[in-house]
């Protein structure tokens, strides 16, 4: 009587077992789907910061070239360094899609030009060339990833408000100290341009 009741035990416990390891496999291949979709989506938005970044840089490197032509020539040129003034961006596009197309991913209707806590920006939106990939969630093997990201360009420089543009003037660039005289300048002279401004991710 014992094994009879032993044998049909083992054969209720059975079925439950292959139910049980049925449903930790779902779970595992749903995670394993879940975490797909966050590593295109992680992919998507560290192309979409680079081709922020990418952008903002090079619109940054043309303000110090428009800059180094007002300094003596404009006598508005300071308002340059108080962000007043905000760089045409010629080659944001041109460098966003660069950076986009190094992680894989392509720049959708180029660059915007924006204004983010009162400094000019520009906004990259990215879609990955890849896909999340097959998973138990239907449709996933032809899903693309998105993001979008700005990046702004900060002035760093404090200065006199009441400074004559025509004279030497004095700049504290977050400790560091430039002097600028627009009697006695010569383009070269200007300190690297992240001394100027900040380029970072709004």
């Amino acid at each position: 009587m014992t094994a009879v009741r032993l044998a049909s035990d083992r054969g209720q416990t059975l079925p439950i077992y292959i139910w049980l390891t049925g449903i930790l496999l779902f779970v595992a291949f749903a995670f394993f789907a879940f975490a797909q979709a966050a590593s295109a989506r992680n992919g998507a938005q560290s192309a979409a910061d680079a081709a922020a970044l990418a952008a903002a840089q090079d619109a940054r490197d043309e303000l110090m070239d428009q800059l180094g032509g007002a300094i003596g020539q404009d006598d508005n040129w300071l308002d340059w360094l108080d962000g007043g003034l905000n760089p045409a961006g010629t080659g944001a596009a041109a460098a966003a899609q660069e950076l986009a197309a190094e992680n894989d991913a392509t720049l959708e209707g180029g660059v915007q030009q924006v204004v983010s806590s009162g400094y000019p920006g520009y906004r990259a939106d990215i879609q990955t060339n890849y896909t999340v990939g097959d998973s138990i969630i239907p449709g996933t093997e032809g899903m693309q990833a998105r993001a979008h990201a700005v990046a702004v360009i900060q002035p760093r420089c404090d200065f006199d408000l009441d400074a004559d543009p025509k004279k030497s003037v004095e700049l504290d660039c977050d400790g560091e100290i430039v002097n600028i005289d627009p009697e006695d300048f010569d383009p070269d002279d200007l300190p690297d341009a992240s001394v100027l401004f900040s380029v970072h991710l709004a």
